[in-house]
């Protein structure tokens, strides 16, 4: 590998790209919302549900998502703060677009986990901190709304450390709860931060550093209060585990942080230590082995297209991670999966919805490239010769389908367009009849809200209007045949056979025993839970 000019080593290394990933209502978007305040990005911060705030959080940037509070598709924001430059990728929450969380978690390289401090380690946060685990990536943890009523700082730690089978260490520790959260404890320095400000979490909060023994906290807190904060500092300190910088970055060990996103109190402190915790841009995996990024060739792969982004144009962006070396505007790269070399232009750096073309970008910048129906999920673009492809990102299993019509038949072709632009962002999976001439086709989805979805964006973006029928079928298996003849497969009745976008054979299954006893019946025949293609391609 050849060296890279100063420059571009410098502005690789000060890169930290990193996922917010929680449970549904942890306070997730609203502490993204919180660091780009205090990143200078925003100057008044909107929580998705705040009455006082009367603003939608930046990251959530869909109309839908606006009505219905929540986040259905994932966000990029790159911002600098104290000589960092930052890109978060906020992830949809709600577990029914888990799959664009997942496709997300391949571009980052450290995870915030958010617990939300009432309700602790919650399901959905349990399969993304799988996915987080499998990857090796370190996870770092904010436990969420202390202005709250919740439970036993003792007791969270304990169920994150036997739940998630990680070890924990609390960076900080917080100063009361519930209505009267005053501040935290930091360990490493050894003082209390009490906060006070904030403007309902609008606005940047001060704060006051003192030793824990000033007698002016010990009339502040009382002295009850006082004695447990002290006991519990000793008991962290005589019985917790010792930190361990190179468990973390395995993914052994995550630092816990305590404060609350809504009203700001400890987010800052949360920042600056991640920030100084957290790796540079990580090494990625290719079929010749692992990618430098510091190598002095540009590589990167797209994990995530979004159409419409800009309703007046109705254009296509990919989202791409750059993996190595240095982007810059205009330049000509190979793109593997299509044999052939493209120009990329009008490169784009967003803040959720809002962007600006820039003229270069660095390994471990998120950047969007104009699409012109060219790029899929997984695709890989570099410089290099001999070429290569950076790992596949899955293709997860539907577990709802549904029979789609267009209402009026002289709107097909919009139809068409929209459903194969939503299919090509990895919001829905198509299936087809053989030889069917009926204008409906079969969707299948993860979860039953983007159906939802579905319906809102094809009547808003592409101005047809459609009917969901819900089909019975729960499970999904792929055929891995060569010549595969539905004719000779013995089926139960209600299963159904279908082919995928890429004309793979598919059948549906509403139940394990109709699997099983297709299975038994048909012994040559090889089911998969996933696609047989490894990438979107």
């Amino acid at each position: 590998m050849q060296l890279i000019d100063e420059k571009t080593r410098n502005e690789i290394r000060r890169r930290r790209t990193f996922a917010i990933i929680s449970h549904p209502d942890a306070g997730k978007t609203t502490l993204t919302e919180k660091l780009l305040l205090y990143g200078g990005a925003i100057r008044l911060a909107g929580s998705v549900k705040s009455r006082k705030a009367q603003r939608y959080a930046v990251s959530d940037w869909m109309e839908i998502e606006k009505q219905r509070g929540i986040s259905v598709t994932s966000s990029v924001m790159q911002f600098e703060y104290n000589g960092y430059c930052i890109n978060i990728l906020d992830t949809p929450g709600h577990q029914d677009f888990s799959e664009d969380t997942y496709r997300t978690l391949m571009a980052a390289d450290s995870a915030v986990m958010i617990i939300d401090h009432a309700k602790g380690v919650e399901e959905q946060t349990k399969k993304l901190f799988k996915v987080c685990r499998m990857r090796g990536i370190p996870i770092f943890t904010f436990i969420n709304k202390l202005d709250r009523e919740g439970r036993d700082p003792f007791e969270l730690m304990e169920e994150i450390e036997t739940v998630l089978g990680i070890a924990s260490y609390p960076m900080n520790w917080p100063v009361r709860l519930g209505g009267s959260f005053l501040g935290i404890y930091d360990r490493k320095l050894m003082h209390m931060e009490l906060f006070s400000g904030g403007n309902h979490g609008q606005s940047v909060v001060s704060s006051v550093k003192k030793s824990v023994e000033d007698p002016v906290f010990r009339d502040l807190l009382g002295e009850e209060a006082h004695n447990k904060l002290i006991e519990d500092i000793n008991l962290l300190d005589m019985a917790g585990d010792e930190f361990d910088m190179n468990k973390v970055l395995k993914g052994e060990m995550t630092p816990i942080f305590f404060g609350s996103a809504m009203t700001n109190f400890g987010v800052e402190n949360f920042l600056q230590e991640f920030l100084r915790m957290s790796t540079p841009p990580l090494p990625r995996k290719a079929d010749i082995g692992e990618i430098d990024p510091e190598s002095d060739f540009f590589s990167g792969f797209i994990f995530k297209i979004q159409a419409n982004m800009n309703p007046t144009h109705r254009d296509r962006i990919a989202f791409m991670r750059i993996c190595s070396g240095k982007f810059t505007k205009g330049m000509n790269v190979h793109h593997v999966q299509a044999g052939k070399q493209v120009r990329l232009t009008q490169p784009q750096q967003f803040l959720a919805q809002d962007r600006e073309i820039i003229e270069e970008a660095y390994a471990g910048d998120i950047i969007g490239i104009f699409d012109p129906g060219i790029f899929k999920i997984g695709d890989t673009l570099c410089e290099k010769n001999p070429q290569f492809k950076f790992e596949g990102i899955p293709v997860f299993a539907p577990e709802h389908f549904a029979k789609v019509y267009i209402k009026n038949s002289m709107k097909r072709k919009q139809f068409l367009k929209g459903i194969d632009q939503l299919s090509e962002e990895g919001a829905i999976q198509v299936f087809h009849e053989k030889d069917s001439m009926a204008q409906e086709l079969i969707v299948g989805v993860v979860g039953i809200l983007q159906l939802e979805v579905l319906e809102y964006r094809l009547k808003n973006e592409y101005g047809t209007d459609i009917n969901i029928q819900h089909l019975p079928f729960k499970y999904i298996r792929w055929v891995l045949a060569e010549n595969f003849d539905p004719q000779k497969v013995r089926l139960t009745l209600d299963t159904k056979i279908l082919w995928d976008k890429e004309e793979n054979p598919v059948l549906l299954f509403q139940n394990e025993w109709s699997i099983k006893t297709v299975e038994e019946r048909n012994k040559d025949l090889i089911l998969s839970e996933i696609s047989s293609i490894s990438s979107w391609n």
